[in-house]
C-alpha cells in the first residue's frame, strides 16, 4: 500500500490543515490523503482531508436544551454557529485519556459545518483507494459508523468513519418529500454507486418516488464489474446497452475504486456512449467539485438534497429516453 506521511502535528492547529485545498489535487487519481485521530482508546480512525476545515484546541461550548447526549452544544466559529458533537460517545468508545475532548476537528461536508470532539489528531497518510476495503457487517454494527478500513505500514488497522451516518445518528436522518414520478419511468435504468448505507437509503427512496428501475452497488470496482457485464450481454444479445443502463449515479469516495476512476472509465469505453454520469457526494467545496467536473461528469450534486438530486435526474433520464424514441422511430 502505498502511505506517506504528509505531515505531522501532536499539537492541534492550523499548521496540520494549511494546505487543504492542496490535498483535494488527489481527489481523481485514485488516492486519498486522511487525516488519523484518537478518541482516547487503543483505536485509530480516520477522515478524509476533504471533509476537515480545521484542527483546533475545544473552545467553550454553550450548552443546548433537547440535543442527544452524545451533542455537546455549539460553538461560534468565524461568524458561524457550529454544532459540537463527542465522537467517543456517538460510537461508543471507553476513552481511557485525560485530555478526552481537548481537541476540536472542524468538518464540513454536505454543504454543512460541525465540529468532532477528539483526543488527538495525529498526522495526515496517503492511501490508495484499492487498498480500502469495505468493513466487515459484523465488526460494523448496524448503524454502520465505519466505511471503511485500511492499514498503516506499521500493521496498525484505521476505521474511515461515514460521517454522514454519524451526523443522521446525532440528529435523525433526512425526510423525502413528495417527488412527482417520470412519465414511463419503469423503462429507465440507473446504476448507482455508493458505499455508505445511509446515502443509498436515500438513493433508493427518491428512485422509488421517481418511479424508475434500479441497481446498487458498494464500490466502484464492483460497478465496473457490472457495467462490464452488462456491455458483454448486451454485445451478446446484439442490443443497445443503454437499454439495460440510462444513468450511472457515482459516490466520489468508495473503496476499491473512487468515483473519479469509475467516471473517467465509463466516459473513455465507447460502448458507454450516451450513458450519464452523475457525481453524487458529500464532498461539496469548490475544488472537490472542480475534480469532480474534470472527470466530464454530466452533473456533480451534494448529497442529502433529495429535491435537488431528483431535478438533476429528471432531465438527464428524459433526454435519454427521447433520444431511445427517436431512434426506434
Amino acid at each position: 500500500m502505498q502511505s506517506v506521511e504528509t505531515s505531522n502535528n501532536a499539537t492541534p492547529g492550523r499548521g496540520l490543515l494549511d494546505t487543504v485545498d492542496e490535498h483535494t489535487q488527489f481527489a481523481g487519481s485514485n488516492c486519498m490523503e486522511i487525516l488519523l485521530f484518537s478518541l482516547g482508546g487503543g483505536e485509530i480512525f480516520g477522515i478524509n482531508v476533504c471533509k476537515v476545515r480545521e484542527v483546533t484546541l475545544t473552545p467553550k461550548i454553550t450548552r443546548t436544551p433537547h440535543m442527544p447526549a452524545w451533542v455537546q452544544g455549539v460553538i461560534s466559529l468565524r461568524g458561524s454557529v457550529i454544532p459540537v458533537i463527542d465522537l467517543a460517545r456517538v460510537l461508543g468508545v471507553e476513552a481511557t485519556s485525560a485530555s478526552r475532548c481537548s481537541t476540536l476537528m472542524v468538518a464540513e461536508f454536505c454543504g454543512r459545518s460541525q465540529g468532532f470532539l477528539v483526543d488527538s489528531v495525529d498526522r495526515i497518510t496517503r492511501v490508495t483507494w484499492d487498498q480500502v476495503k469495505s468493513p466487515d457487517p459484523a465488526l460494523t454494527g448496524a448503524d454502520g459508523m465505519v466505511t471503511a478500513i485500511t492499514r498503516l505500514p506499521d500493521g496498525r488497522l484505521v476505521s474511515i468513519l461515514d460521517v454522514e451516518q454519524v451526523l443522521a445518528t446525532s440528529f435523525g436522518e433526512p425526510a423525502i418529500p413528495e417527488i412527482e414520478p417520470i412519465e414511463n419511468g419503469h423503462d429507465l435504468n440507473v446504476l448507482f454507486v455508493d458505499d455508505s448505507p445511509l446515502a443509498r437509503r436515500e438513493i433508493t427512496s427518491v428512485l422509488d418516488k421517481l418511479g424508475v428501475r434500479y441497481q446498487q452497488a458498494t464500490n466502484g470496482r464492483e460497478a465496473w464489474e457490472k457495467l462490464q457485464t452488462m456491455a458483454g450481454q448486451a454485445q451478446a444479445e446484439g442490443t443497445a446497452l443503454n437499454e439495460r443502463v440510462r444513468l450511472v449515479l457515482t459516490d466520489a469516495e468508495m473503496p476499491e475504486m473512487d468515483g473519479y476512476v469509475l467516471a473517467r472509465n465509463i466516459k473513455a469505453d465507447r460502448r458507454f456512449s450516451g450513458i450519464a454520469v452523475v457525481m453524487h457526494t458529500s464532498l461539496s467545496s469548490r475544488s472537490s467539485s472542480a475534480v469532480g467536473r474534470s472527470a466530464d461528469v454530466d452533473a456533480y450534486i451534494t448529497k442529502f438534497e433529495p429535491i435537488a438530486l431528483a431535478a438533476t435526474l429528471r432531465p438527464l433520464l428524459r433526454a435519454r429516453a427521447s433520444a431511445s424514441l427517436a431512434c426506434a422511430s
